[in-house]
């Protein structure tokens, strides 16, 4: 059984590969559309923060509404009181962060500092395992985890003004830089097609 996972793995990898070349107008669409929506999350952060606060309080208050049906159609089985606490919390946030969406970004933004800080203060412990087994990365590891902690102190020095932008312009980013990664991704596959198909 094990012997054909590397098969199956390349028939995975195969299958992608033959959908980006078939469809690599797409890719490079789907690429210039997040480029687009990316810099205008930058250019105008406090939108974009907001935005994604609304987005992530529809995707609560959906869950909490769907896991709230769920536990009434299965009110016998075990759990019930904690499933049904686990719903009404979900739609009571989505409901928050629906009506307070400014107020609802800095929650976000609270959240994302801790991560970073965690992250950061994780990444340079990691790193420094790693110096200690003389591995030749470490310093990039140890570099990400500082920017980290850098991203997380500038955040938390700064609220709750960064909650107004910060939300926006790392989501601007980062969709800035998955647009340039597909469109890459459709260039490279389309170059593949025409070399194929020239005569």
């Amino acid at each position: 059984m094990a012997a054909q996972q590397p098969f199956a793995s390349a028939d995975i990898r195969s299958a992608v590969s033959a959908a980006i070349h078939r469809h690599w107008g797409l890719f490079l669409f789907e690429g210039i559309v997040l480029i687009i929506l990316g810099t205008m999350a930058v250019l105008v952060p406090a939108v974009a923060s907001v935005a994604a606060t609304i987005v992530f309080g529809w995707i609560l208050l959906l869950s909490g509404v769907v896991g709230l049906v769920a536990t009434f159609r299965a009110k016998g089985s075990p759990g019930f009181a904690w499933s049904l606490i686990s719903a009404i919390l979900g739609i009571a946030a989505g409901l928050i962060l629906l009506s307070m969406p400014v107020q609802g970004a800095l929650s976000l933004t609270a959240v994302l500092i801790a991560f970073l800080l965690v992250e950061g203060v994780a990444t340079v412990l990691f790193a420094l395992e790693h110096r200690k087994g003389s591995s030749g990365r470490w310093s990039w590891v140890l570099t990400s985890g500082i920017v980290d902690l850098v991203l997380g102190f500038i955040l938390l020095a700064g609220l709750p003004g960064t909650a107004v932008w910060a939300l926006g312009l790392l989501i601007g980013i980062n969709m800035i830089f998955g647009g340039w990664s597909l469109v890459w991704m459709a260039l490279h596959a389309r170059s593949e097609v025409m070399a194929t198909s020239a005569p």
